[in-house]
């Protein structure tokens, strides 16, 4: 049996600036497979890496001859490369079994089969085990039973029973970064950790405590939060480190938590034979941050650099539509926190909540500039299948642009209740020329004595995201 995973040629989000992640979620599925299925040959095929176009993919697939082709689906705005990849294959060879997965199909498994014909089989939720049943055995038979599976069959749509999460992520093996070991030094967030610094991603978890209407997450993993230990992080760490050069890692967990598991997650890191030279990166809440506070000189020395809360607004009631649960005292003291320890603060906003006017995101502007993070990243509220604002957006027809490749948080979706979904997109453009137009925050970055501080700087003025972003208007 031989599956092929693909990443296909795609944009990377350039709000973050230039960079080329590693196609995680595809490697641990891949590293699964192998280590479950006998008498499987796995293939990872990272077009944005290899620099493989259309015309080349479609030599690619033929080349490698799979019976099985899966497509990395990561966000909705990659809805249509992953069906076009898909279609290419199907066009390759008709009999071919293709596999979709991830967040937006797993949320929208009825419409995706409906109209992309070329899916075979939606993976839904966690993907490890219903992909090694399905490989084991691609028959009828075994769809009809897949739990965790839609599926097209006799021009009919199917929706097994949801698969039971995996009880132990421990038991899962280390991701597959031997798949991609030719494209190791590719992989680089130029904005964070430089442009020829080796970067991996980790998971140290699945899922989230908190349910914010916004996130996608929490519906997705079902309200479970599923978490690996501090000594497995810590092993997951190392192994990136020690086996493939590794120097700048992010810990993609939705929120990292607190409590004694962050301390001994230090504590595990300074025990191992990980250099200085290797800089971390973690997203977590603002009120964590804050009962993390002991924590923090312990995980600076054990190279945590950059921390991303989620800010998301400063006023109370957008907050509590949200169903945020924090307050703008506590961003305000968690950004104070980070500058302390010396760890770089990466603030999210959100504009385009129903409630907002000219004169809020005004005000939002105004409280950023008042918080003085090192880095700002605002979104407009988009509504992501799955989750309760697309509902909400969907049952008041407030969504005018349908166009899927447009739910990337940077392009405005639809209206508020004063703003048109236009003047939205004018906003964003505003906030960002607001903070990062500001010739006295430049000079201050840039001649700041934090290394990390002076680089983004410099990084954020050659990099011309302003213009980027005046396209969109």
């Amino acid at each position: 049996m031989k599956v092929l995973f693909v990443e296909p040629p795609k944009d990377i989000w350039f709000v973050m600036g230039e960079y080329l992640p590693p196609p995680f979620g595809i490697i641990q599925l891949a590293a699964y497979l192998e280590h479950e299925v006998e008498k499987i040959d796995v293939a990872v095929l990272d077009c944005n890496a290899e620099h493989v176009d259309w015309n080349e993919l479609e030599a690619r697939i033929q080349s490698y001859h799979p019976n099985i082709v899966a497509s990395s689906a990561l966000a909705t705005c990659n809805t249509y490369v992953v069906a076009r990849t898909l279609e290419l294959a199907k066009k390759i060879n008709p009999n071919v079994l293709t596999v979709a997965g991830g967040q937006h199909f797993t949320a929208t498994p009825q419409e995706s089969l409906e109209t992309y014909p070329e899916i075979d089989v939606i993976v839904r939720g966690e993907g490890e085990k219903t992909l090694a049943e399905l490989v084991r055995s691609p028959s009828k038979s075994t769809l009809s039973n897949l739990k965790g599976a839609s599926y097209r069959a006799d021009g009919q749509i199917f929706h097994n029973p949801e698969r039971p999460f995996i009880k132990d992520l421990e038991q899962l093996p280390l991701p597959g970064y031997h798949l991609v070991k030719d494209n190791l030094r590719k992989y680089h967030f130029a904005a964070m950790a430089g442009p020829n610094t080796p970067y991996a991603l980790i998971e140290g978890s699945r899922g989230c405590s908190h349910s914010c209407t916004f996130c996608t997450q929490w519906r997705h993993w079902r309200g479970t939060w599923r978490v690996k230990s501090p000594k497995r992080i810590a092993d997951e760490m190392e192994f990136c480190y020690q086996d493939y050069g590794s120097r700048f890692i992010w810990l993609t967990d939705d929120n990292f938590g607190s409590g004694d598991r962050v301390k001994q997650l230090a504590d595990e890191l300074h025990q191992r034979r990980v250099g200085d030279d290797l800089s971390w990166f973690l997203q977590m809440r603002c009120d964590d941050v804050l009962r993390n506070e002991a924590a923090f000189p312990m995980l600076k020395k054990a190279g945590l650099q950059w921390v991303m809360v989620g800010v998301e607004s400063p006023h109370p009631s957008t907050l509590t539509k949200f169903r945020k649960d924090i307050t703008q005292e506590e961003a305000k003291k968690a950004v104070r926190l980070l500058r302390k320890n010396g760890i770089f603060s990466h603030v999210m906003f959100i504009i385009g909540e129903r409630s907002d006017s000219s004169e809020q995101i005004f005000d939002l502007r105004e409280f950023v500039n008042e918080l003085d993070p090192d880095f700002v990243i605002f979104t407009v509220l988009t509504p992501f299948p799955g989750t309760e604002i697309f509902e909400e957006a969907e049952r008041n027809g407030w969504i005018e642009d349908h166009n899927l490749a447009h739910y990337d948080m940077a392009h405005a979706i639809m209206p508020t209740e004063t703003l048109t979904k236009d003047e939205v997109q004018e906003e964003l453009y505003e906030c960002y020329r607001s903070f990062y137009g500001s010739w006295k925050r430049r000079l201050q970055g840039m001649l700041s004595r934090n290394k990390l501080k002076r680089r983004i700087n410099l990084y954020m003025a050659r990099r011309g995201i302003l213009k980027e972003l005046k396209a969109l208007l």
